[in-house]
């Protein structure tokens, strides 16, 4: 059989990370093992408020798990069918134990997960590095400070949105991308973006709330920078009706029950002709490592979560010029530190 457990860890960020809803301190993330013969699995959950999971309800889950998975690592999407079963959503969770899986049968096979998937290291893109809501004057301090990042996502949602755009794009030249986490109205997303688009912006993320589809079709009628949907892109069904109104996506894994759900996500979107980003929460080396496997079939990355701690308490993807960097171990390549 394959064994379980979990615990908590929390991570600590080395600057307070503000967007557009809410401010954090700490992530509060999970650890999940699988044991099966003599290999670990090692997999995380960075559940999020936003979609009603906490580091409670992941514990809960993978208590229910237990006695869930059988006794074949290898049968990775019967057994994410037996736990969607067992309960509904708690895609954090889900996905802690996912990744795991993939972990364990890389480590049975010998092989790293790029590899086990058909996919070429080489290939990865560069990663954005995020800049949180601050006043314009820090924002600008943080984006010089990051100068050996080739592209800033920016966090943005605020009355002085324009003026925070003018005082990055004063000391940086890097690739902007822009995300307003749905904290515009559809009216003052279009405003908005015409006014930053002349400060050569990549795209905008989420402009306004989730559920409002209508107003990302506006939107993008009406503006000449790409729209990237990521609130609105969480499971494989939302795929067709945003390629009505939307440029593309960002899939995360704990938005999407790990990485089996993400790799059809990313041949549904590739279907409707959608561009690709794989987005992160906060989380350590372990998670982002497992999404950064990936990144070889999309073309953009935001998977910098484990920039932002200050104690990450696992080695794996690394960062080179804002190029990602694949571990050669085998499964996931992570390693405690």
């Amino acid at each position: 059989m394959i064994h379980i457990d979990a615990k908590p860890i929390d991570l600590k960020l080395t600057t307070p990370f503000r967007i557009a809803r809410s401010v954090q301190h700490v992530a509060a993330n999970a650890e999940v093992q699988l044991t099966y013969g003599e290999h670990i699995g090692y997999g995380e959950a960075a559940p999020s408020r936003y979609y009603g999971e906490s580091v409670e309800t992941v514990l809960a889950c993978i208590s229910l798990f237990a006695g869930n998975l059988g006794d074949d690592p290898f049968v990775i999407d019967d057994i994410m069918s037996r736990l969607d079963k067992v309960i509904g959503r708690n895609p954090a969770a889900k996905a802690a134990v996912n990744m795991a899986l993939y972990d364990l049968v890389g480590k049975q096979l010998g092989v790293p997960l790029y590899k086990l998937l058909g996919l070429d290291p080489a290939r990865t893109p560069y990663t954005s590095f995020t800049i949180g809501i601050d006043t314009p004057t820090e924002m600008a301090k943080k984006a010089l400070l990051a100068k050996d990042f080739p592209i800033l996502k920016i966090k943005v949602g605020t009355k002085q949105d324009l003026e925070i755009i003018k005082a990055i794009r004063e000391v940086s030249s890097a690739v902007i991308r822009v995300d307003a986490n749905a904290g515009w109205t559809p009216k003052e997303a279009i405003k908005n973006i015409n006014a930053i688009a002349p400060y050569n912006i990549e795209f905008v993320e989420q402009p306004i709330p989730a559920h409002d589809l209508a107003g990302l079709k506006l939107i993008r009628d009406n503006v000449s920078l790409p729209i990237i949907a990521d609130e609105s892109a969480v499971a494989l069904t939302d795929i067709p009706r945003l390629s009505e109104c939307v440029d593309g996506i960002n899939l995360k894994l704990m938005k999407s029950n790990g990485i089996t759900q993400i790799l059809k996500m990313i041949h549904v979107a590739r279907a409707h002709d959608l561009k690709i980003m794989l987005g992160c929460m906060i989380e350590s080396s372990l998670a982002i490592t497992a999404a950064a496997h990936l990144t070889p079939l999309v073309d953009y990355a935001d998977l910098d979560g484990n920039l932002l701690i200050d104690d990450d308490p696992y080695t794996g993807v690394t960062v080179e010029q804002g190029k990602l960097v694949l571990p050669e171990g085998p499964g996931l390549g992570v390693k405690p530190r």
